[in-house]
This record gives structure tokens, C-alpha cells and sequence, in this order.
């Protein structure tokens, strides 16, 4: 049973921000608060939240420590974790630059990268396959500070070869994804996913839901059965197990027909993909869809079903949320 167990206060106040796991640790980087100073020129701010004893920490760090931003990427390999671009506000430009930082000593350091790097960007999806970092989507401005009608979308995977530290030379693929930000992706068996997002020059939201094999470089798009989320940008996916969970985001409010990027209501609904249904959920699956007679079943069968289907309550009432 899906079940929220903890709600703490106190921790750091942050939009757009990053954060990885590694073991009990959740490490958050850097995003944005109203209110803050953005005017003096800043480190990233790290913080560290510890799941044994649900308290939040402010380490000191050291090396070459990035800029404050937002809307940058984090992912992880092993106890190392890397950050890559994101919009300085500061120096109101996007970033291309890959930092790492060691957690065995809290040590930061500036990638010297080699090969043609990816375009600078923000609200992009970042994704450690094995060795190397896939680079997808994201907001980027044609001439340098960012100015809303320059913005572009780009729709090629970039790749990352943290191993050799070298951005590799990637080939074009016949198919692809219509370029996006704030979308979600995950790996699964050694694939990549992506799915929903928004695009401001087509003032289009998505809901689709597209697979990309590292080995053949190609795209294909998925269409799962049952019924999906619709389209949304902002959300969070995670992966338990064989399935993803999917939770939150923003959409146009329905009021206003398609809406606009400024005119949205937030997301409480949670939606499952299961990669490997087993016979058994595709039972239950069969009994809700049919509003089959459940009293023969057995209680726990049916506590699962009950589970299935009975909408959580912790939601206030659903709110249009501007920008």
C-alpha cells in the first residue's frame, strides 16, 4: 500500500532545484527562492537531508564550487555526483558546464570537458546510463542572456562519457521526441525514458511517452495501455521496483480552453506504470475495469483492490498556479 509517513518543516525552501540519493542521504543542490538575494555573486548552496535521522544538514564543501542556478540537472555514480547546467541568475545566462562532487569528502570540481559540448540550457533531464550521462530537452536561448522569444528546444540526446570526461560525437536519429523542458526521465534495463514536458513556442503540453536505446541510438515512442496522465510538465517519476511512480505537475487550467504557460492548475493525482504486470494485477485490473462482484474474493484481494481505486485525502482543494 502507497502510503506518506513522514511531513517535516524546516528544511530548505527551494524550486527548481536538484537532488540525488546516495545510500540514506538525499543531496540537494542549489534552485531558487523568492525573496533571496540573487544579486551578489554566490556559490551553489548543498543540502543534505539524512533518512535515518530525518534532519536536514549544511556541509562545508570545498574545490571548485558552481555558481548558484536553477533549473540544472543532477545524477549519480556510485558516491560521485554530478551537476550539469542550468540558469545562473546572477549573470541572467544558461550554463553547459559539468561540476562533480565527491560526497567521500565533499570536495567539488569543474569537469575540463572534452568534445563539443551540449548546448547551455535549463529545466532539462539529465540520466546516468552505466558510465555515461544522457542529455535530453531542456530550454536554451539562441543569442546568450536569456530573453523569452529566443528560446529554443533542442530534441537530440547529448552524451557524457564520465569515464573519459569527453562529451562524445553523437549521430542523428531517424525519429525523436519533439523538443521539450520540464519534462521526467528515468532509466529502466538499460534504456532511457522520457515523458510529458512543455514547449513554449508550440505553447504545447505533453503526455507521451518515449524509449531510447543507447546501444541502436534510437528513439521509439510507447503506448502503454489503460489510462495515462494527461498532459503535464513539472512532475516527478520515480522508480520502485519494476514500477514507475508518478506523481504531481502542472497543467493547463481547463477553463481557459488550452491555456497558457502562466495560467495552470497543479497536479495531485498519482499515476503507476508497471513494467512487468504480474497475472495477478492484471486480475484486479479486470475487476475494476468490469465492476465485477468482489464479494467472493478473499479480504486481502480485496483490501488490494479497495487500495487500488480510493483516492487519497491529504490534497487541498485543487488551485491554478501562475508561471
Amino acid at each position: 500500500m502507497l502510503r506518506w509517513t513522514v511531513h517535516l518543516e524546516g528544511g530548505p525552501r527551494r524550486v527548481n532545484h536538484a537532488a540525488v540519493a546516495v545510500g540514506h542521504r538525499v543531496y540537494s543542490f542549489g534552485g531558487y527562492c523568492s525573496g533571496e538575494d540573487y544579486e551578489t555573486l554566490r556559490q551553489i548552496d548543498v543540502h543534505i537531508f539524512n533518512a535515518d535521522t530525518h534532519k536536514w544538514s549544511t556541509p562545508r564543501v570545498s574545490g571548485t564550487v558552481p555558481g548558484a542556478r536553477d533549473g540544472h540537472s543532477a545524477c549519480v555514480l556510485g558516491k560521485i555526483m554530478y551537476i550539469f547546467g542550468g540558469y545562473e541568475q546572477l549573470a541572467d545566462c544558461f550554463s553547459n558546464d559539468i561540476h562533480k562532487l565527491d560526497t567521500s569528502t565533499m570536495t567539488w570540481t569543474l569537469v575540463c570537458t572534452k568534445g563539443n559540448p551540449a548546448r547551455w540550457r535549463d529545466f532539462h533531464s539529465a540520466t546516468m546510463l552505466g558510465n555515461h550521462m544522457y542529455v535530453f530537452g531542456g530550454r536554451a536561448d539562441r543569442f546568450g542572456p536569456f530573453h523569452s522569444n529566443n528560446e529554443i528546444y533542442c530534441n537530440r540526446i547529448r552524451v557524457f562519457d564520465t569515464r573519459t570526461e569527453a562529451w562524445l560525437d553523437c549521430p542523428h536519429t531517424p525519429v525523436l521526441p519533439e523538443g521539450r523542458r520540464s519534462h521526467s526521465a528515468f532509466g529502466y534495463n538499460g534504456e532511457l525514458y522520457i515523458f510529458g514536458g512543455y514547449n513554449a513556442r508550440l505553447n504545447r503540453h505533453f503526455h507521451d511517452l518515449w524509449k531510447f536505446n543507447p546501444g541502436s541510438f534510437t528513439w521509439k515512442k510507447i503506448e502503454p495501455k489503460g489510462k495515462g496522465p494527461c498532459p503535464r510538465r513539472r512532475q516527478c517519476c520515480c522508480i520502485v521496483g519494476d514500477k514507475i511512480v508518478l506523481f504531481g505537475g502542472t497543467s493547463p487550467s481547463p477553463e481557459e480552453g488550452l491555456g497558457d504557460e502562466f495560467d495552470l492548475i497543479d497536479h495531485s493525482d498519482l499515476h503507476i506504470l508497471d513494467f512487468s504486470p504480474s497475472l495477478k494485477t492484471l486480475c484486479k485490473l479486470a475487476v475494476i475495469q468490469y465492476n465485477l462482484d468482489q464479494s467472493c474474493l478473499p479480504h486481502d484481494i480485496r483490501w488490494e483492490l479497495n487500495a487500488m481505486t480510493t483516492n487519497s485525502n491529504i490534497s487541498r482543494p485543487i488551485v491554478s498556479s501562475h508561471g
